[in-house]
C-alpha cells in the first residue's frame, strides 16, 4: 500500500460508507492522467477517492442503475455518469468512445441508503413495499416473484442465493399460503412465511431477504456479464478490483479471476492447464476489512476484496 493511499481519509456519507476504501485504491494503483470504472458508484466514496488522485488528464466513468445515486455525482468535468446496470460495461465505454481503460472497480454491496430507504423494500427492518429494485425503471418486484415463481424456481433460489436451511418447505409453504394470503408489503410476507422460520429469525429472513434481491435484479447474471468483457476493455498492465458480500460472489469472482469462466475446476497437479490466464492474481487471498473498520462500519464484516492485473 503505497503512503498517499493509507493517509486518505475515508469519506463520511449518509448515503453509504464505502468498505475496504484504503485496502481498494492501492489495489488500483491508480495512474494519475488514467481512465477508470465505477461500475456502482452509489454514495461515491470509493470514486472520490480515485478522483483525488487523478490529474486533469484523468478520468472516471461512473455507472449506477439507481437514479437516487445521481444526487451524489460532484460537479467535475473528468467524470461521466452512466445511468446503467454495469452488465452493459463495453457498451457504455463505446458510447462515449472509450475503448480500454486502466481500471475497473465494482463494490457489489446495497448501499446503506437502499438499505435505509424503507420504501425500498430491501430491508427487515421497516414495513415498506416487497419491492427491492435497483432499478426502478425495471418491471418484476420481490412481491412479483412470491406470487408467481414456481415451488422449484422458489426452492432453487432460496437454496442457491440465500442458503436457506429449509429452503424446499419454505418454497413449498409460500405456494401453498399464497392463494389466500397477500404478500405486497415486507410485514404481509413476513407474516405469510412466520410459521416456517428456523433458527434465529432475524438472520433467516435476512437469507430470504437477499435471495429474493438477487434474483429481482439478476444480480449474478450481471455479475458475470460485466467480467466477461473486463479482458476486453481493460489496458494490459491494468486493474481489476471487485468487493463482493456473499460465497456466491465471491466464488463466482475467483474462478474468473484464476480461469476466465465460472466452473470450479479442481486444482490438479498431473493435468497442467493448457489455457493461457488472462489475470495475474494480485490478492492470493481475499482482503478483510480491518478490526477498526470492523468497529466503526459493521456492514464491511463479510466484505471480501479481490484485485487482478490484466497480463
Amino acid at each position: 500500500m503505497n503512503e498517499q493511499n493509507s493517509k486518505s481519509k475515508i469519506p463520511d456519507s449518509d448515503y453509504h460508507v464505502p468498505v475496504l476504501y484504503r485496502e481498494t485504491l492501492s489495489g488500483l494503483a491508480i495512474q494519475p492522467d488514467g481512465v477508470y470504472v465505477d461500475c456502482t458508484f452509489g454514495g461515491g466514496g470509493h470514486s472520490r477517492g480515485i478522483l483525488e488522485q487523478l490529474n486533469s488528464k484523468g478520468k472516471l466513468i461512473a455507472f449506477d442503475q439507481d437514479a437516487d445515486a445521481q444526487k451524489n455525482l460532484p460537479e467535475d468535468d473528468r467524470v461521466i455518469f452512466v445511468p446503467q446496470n454495469f452488465r452493459h460495461l463495453q457498451r457504455m465505454l463505446r458510447l462515449h468512445k472509450i475503448t480500454e481503460v486502466d481500471g475497473i472497480l465494482a463494490d457489489l454491496g446495497v448501499s446503506s441508503h437502499q438499505f435505509d430507504e424503507g420504501e425500498r423494500g430491501f430491508s427487515i427492518r421497516f414495513s415498506g413495499p416487497l419491492d427491492m429494485r435497483m432499478d426502478r425503471r425495471q418491471g418484476a418486484t420481490a412481491a412479483d416473484i412470491i406470487r408467481t415463481y414456481s415451488e422449484t424456481q422458489l426452492h432453487k433460489l432460496f437454496e442457491q442465493y440465500g442458503e436457506v436451511t429449509n429452503s424446499k418447505t419454505l418454497a413449498k409453504h409460500i405456494v401453498q399460503e399464497r392463494k389466500h394470503l397477500q404478500s405486497s408489503t415486507i410485514e404481509q410476507f413476513k407474516a405469510l412465511i412466520s410459521p416456517v422460520v428456523k433458527g434465529n429469525p432475524n438472520k433467516y429472513l435476512a437469507q430470504v431477504f437477499q435471495a429474493l434481491r438477487i434474483e429481482v435484479n439478476d444480480e449474478m447474471g450481471a455479475l458475470k456479464d460485466m467480467l466477461q468483457q473486463v479482458p476486453a476493455v481493460l489496458k494490459p498492465g491494468g486493474r481489476v478490483a471487485i468487493i463482493t458480500f456473499h460465497s456466491i460472489e465471491d466464488r463466482v469472482v475467483k474462478n474468473f479471476f484464476r480461469q476466465g469462466s465460472f466452473d470450479e475446476t479442481p486444482d490438479n497437479p498431473f493435468m497442467p492447464s493448457t489455457k493461457e490466464n488472462v489475470f495475474d492474481i494480485i490478492t492470493k487471498k481475499p482482503v478483510t476489512a480491518s478490526e477498526e473498520e470492523l468497529k466503526r462500519n459493521t456492514r464491511s464484516r463479510s466484505a471480501k476484496l479481490r484485485v487482478a492485473r490484466k497480463v
